[in-house]
């Protein structure tokens, strides 16, 4: 039976879905496959999975698409995040950073449309817009959760001072950012500010961009059109120091009968009941394996060996990218 985690007053699975992949985000290498990217959402609906994560950019509009076609009959089983301010309404069109109210309430509308839904469960600003302030854009969704479109509130890489000023105007039920055994920046200030305020934390990339499932080991691994061959903690000797954290999680997962991927969401899910990563995969049998990690206890010997880990060489993202988080 899959646990439960909680985000400020929403419940969802403890392990969720990321949907990000299913519209080719990383690499179009293979070509996309809807049909299986809607068995990976029934699959994982199968498992006990009630929280899918998507956005309008992914695609873009194409994750928010196959996702609606997905839960067409299962709407009521399922808690759908998805988010705005990456696309603008007015003309710049996908890219451009806009969470204008204006730009919420056209976003919101689209983003129903192509879910086939009512309501949105949990409706996130995708990244801070440093030309409106986030007390507008929180009066927006505020409005929209007076209208009955939008449920809950959430912000994904914002930092400590706005989320205080957002959860002002409208209560935040989550905040979504990285946070793996490779990116542990949100215990410092961000993980005791959301205890503080009661916000739940969504990690997203739980799995390193994939290289904490054992299976990378080379970045010629990748396709030509993959950006994390230009992600600093893949390139050159980072990379290689890098892969030595996956043999440690390989050896402990080993000690319990785990994969690297599923050891590592252990250890992800051991950090609190208020923590609900969303593994992303378009693949029946990664979703299995993922999920599977609910289940999974380590140890106190083997949640320390974790926990002294050297943390990844490298920035998080390259400059352009850092550049659109909130800091």
């Amino acid at each position: 039976m899959m646990k439960i985690a909680q985000l400020g007053a929403l419940s969802v699975s403890r392990i969720g879905l990321g949907a990000m992949t299913m519209a080719g985000t990383y690499t179009s290498e293979g070509g996309l496959d809807d049909a299986e990217s809607i068995r990976t959402i029934h699959r994982a609906l199968d498992l006990g999975v009630t929280h899918i994560d998507t956005a309008e950019i992914y695609g873009p509009l194409l994750s928010e698409e196959i996702v609606g076609r997905a839960l067409a009959h299962r709407r009521d089983d399922v808690v759908i995040a998805t988010k705005f301010g990456l696309v603008s309404h007015s003309g710049g069109g996908p890219g451009t950073v806009d969470s204008s109210a204006a730009n919420v309430r056209a976003a919101v509308e689209g983003s129903l449309r192509r879910l086939g839904t009512e309501y949105i469960d949990l409706y996130y600003q995708h990244r801070v817009d440093r030309n409106t302030p986030v007390e507008e854009t929180a009066g927006a969704v505020a409005d929209l959760i007076r209208e009955g479109k939008v449920l809950h509130f959430g912000l994904s890489e914002a930092a400590p001072a706005t989320i205080r000023l957002a959860h002002a105007v409208q209560p935040l039920a989550a905040l979504q950012t990285e946070y793996s055994l490779w990116t542990r920046d949100v215990e410092a200030e961000i993980l005791p500010l959301l205890r503080e305020l009661g916000i739940g934390l969504v990690p997203y990339s739980p799995l390193g961009h994939g290289l904490l499932t054992g299976q990378v080991q080379s970045v010629d691994d990748f396709a030509d059109d993959d950006w994390r061959k230009t992600n600093p903690r893949f390139t050159g000797g980072n990379f290689v120091r890098n892969l030595a954290i996956v043999d440690e999680v390989r050896a402990i997962g080993a000690e319990i009968g785990a994969t690297p991927a599923q050891t590592a969401l252990a250890w992800l899910l051991s950090q609190g009941d208020d923590i609900a990563p969303i593994p992303g995969t378009r693949r029946v049998s990664r979703v299995e394996e993922n999920t599977a990690a609910a289940g999974i206890q380590l140890n106190d010997r083997q949640l320390n060996r974790l926990n002294d880990l050297t943390p990844a060489s490298g920035a998080r993202h390259d400059e352009a990218n850092m550049a659109s988080i909130d800091r």
